[in-house]
């Protein structure tokens, strides 16, 4: 069995930057040999100075590891988390820019190790504030080559911030559909979430996530970004991560159709839309809501469920039939046994019968 882990977004921790890291370590440093206790100068300087150099190091070291080992790793991330780190912030560059603060901190310790090697065989006290000072200058060096880096993490973590946490243990539905039709009203409507809602093209400026409970048990529900009908390379990063949406996460797909026009995006080219959205779920169930049933339209959208979230119409039934399509408290025959299995009793029968 394959663990998942769910993404904890604003957990990431806040990286600094070069110039705060050195004095951060050389702060630590400068206390530490200040415990440093013997009457002889020379034993007393050679101490204080690879004391200063190790925890100098040690500071460095594993506060780039800690961020490393915070900051949620590809692998162990789900598809659909996987999916919004590339939508959002470029996986590539994500595993890149981590894997060069693992560098850096490898380098520290190479540097601290080689500099305390070579305060064995220095016979001068001067030699030893000479290594010391050495190793703060490559120290310092090998931060400001991670400069870059470390700006790019802090720029990715506001961004990785805002993104949904999806529970895998937990239900989850997608709602979707064209801009403005009503996504964000109904998840309001229908759960205790509060999405972010305002009456312009394009609402939902990211992901949001909201649920509903039934029989103590979460059922989430992403709301996903208007997307245009359009090709996938034309597609900006807020609708890319509503396709990362709707390729890897969700039992049941909720597509929003508002024949009313007053989202702005004409019922055909909604029609359009839904077509594509069904190639990129095969496996997953789809259910057709005719949102925005308050307003007038004439005609029926065929197999479509009305649902107002003004006047709050349908939407008991749209959740009673999103609990049974997910179905997620069926418990199989606790005795069947898995398909070419043999049981006792047959082979007995067998024996007997023939």
């Amino acid at each position: 069995m394959v663990i998942v882990a769910t993404a904890e977004w604003r957990k990431i921790p806040t990286v600094l930057l070069p110039q705060e890291i050195i004095d951060k370590s050389f702060r630590r440093a400068s206390k530490m040999s200040g415990l440093v206790d013997d009457p002889d100068k020379y034993h007393r300087v050679r101490k204080q100075m690879n004391r200063m150099v190790q925890s100098s190091s040690d500071t460095i070291a594993t506060t780039l590891l800690d961020w490393v080992s915070k900051w949620p790793s590809l692998n162990s991330l789900s598809d659909f988390d996987q999916a919004l780190i590339d939508a959002s912030v470029g996986a590539d560059e994500y595993r890149k820019n981590l894997g060069a603060i693992q560098w850096g901190a490898e380098q520290i310790r190479k540097i601290s190790g080689r500099i305390q090697s070579e305060m064995l065989r220095i016979r001068k006290i001067e030699e030893f504030h000479n290594s010391r000072r050495s190793a703060y200058g490559r120290f310092a060096s090998v931060l400001e080559q991670l400069g870059p880096e470390l700006e790019w993490l802090n720029r990715a973590r506001d961004v990785l911030r805002e993104l949904p946490s999806i529970d895998a243990s937990d239900p989850c539905i997608v709602v979707a559909g064209s801009p403005n039709v009503g996504k964000s009203a109904l998840i309001t409507a229908l759960s205790s979430g509060d999405p972010e809602v305002a009456a312009y093209p394009f609402t939902t400026k990211r992901l949001h996530l909201g649920h509903f409970v039934h029989r103590r048990r979460k059922y989430q529900m992403v709301d996903t970004p208007g997307l245009l009908d359009r090709p996938n390379d034309q597609r900006n990063a807020i609708e890319m991560q509503a396709i990362a949406a709707l390729e890897n996460v969700g039992d049941v797909v909720l597509f929003l159709i508002d024949p009313s026009g007053s989202g702005g995006t004409d019922l055909d080219e909604q029609f359009s839309l839904l077509d594509e959205v069904k190639t990129l779920i095969r496996a997953r169930k789809i259910l057709l809501i005719h949102s925005k049933s308050d307003l007038h339209f004439e005609g029926s959208i065929p197999g479509a469920i009305k649902v107002s979230s003004i006047e709050s119409f349908g939407l008991e039934e749209l959740r009673e039939r999103l609990v049974h399509e997910i179905d997620a408290d069926a418990v199989g025959d606790p005795l069947e046994l898995p398909e070419g299995w043999h049981r006792e009793d047959n082979e007995i029968k067998e024996v007997l019968f023939d």
